[in-house]
């Protein structure tokens, strides 16, 4: 039986999830070994937290980037929340300075773990990385 809460978590997860089946999968890989782990990413971050009114789409993105920057350690749920990102439409300037603001907080090495996940993502999706210099 499916809940409103689990629906609402579902469409929010497809939204930010994008096409191409990278949150159906990861969904699915937590079903044999950690069912309730999936319904918690569907129902609580996505059906409670992601659904809450107050910030848009983009700027839940921001914050997820730099809060899994700042952890370090995180690469396959940034390179998920990296490609979250674009799919709601952050540019990759916006994407590479909210990761580049984390180094007074972070450091360069968390940083720059960072940054190179972020080239592998625009590198899948063949997206040009236009840096703030380009655009003056």
């Amino acid at each position: 039986m499916t809940t409103e809460r689990y629906q609402r978590g579902w469409n929010k997860l497809m939204e930010v999830g994008g096409g191409g089946g990278a949150a159906e999968r990861v969904i699915e890989s937590l079903k044999d070994i950690a069912p309730d782990v999936a319904n918690y990413i569907i129902e609580f971050a996505f059906g409670d937290i992601y659904s809450r009114e107050g910030l848009n789409p983009k700027q839940r993105q921001l914050l997820t980037i730099a809060s899994l920057t700042t952890q370090g350690g995180v690469d396959s749920e940034l390179y998920a929340h990296l490609h979250g990102a674009l799919n709601v439409g952050l540019s990759t300037n916006e994407v590479v300075e909210a990761i580049t603001h984390c180094i007074s907080y972070a450091g360069f090495p968390r940083v720059l773990n960072a940054i190179s996940v972020a080239k592998r993502v625009f590198e899948e999706r063949n997206v040009k990385v236009e840096t703030s210099q380009e655009q003056e």
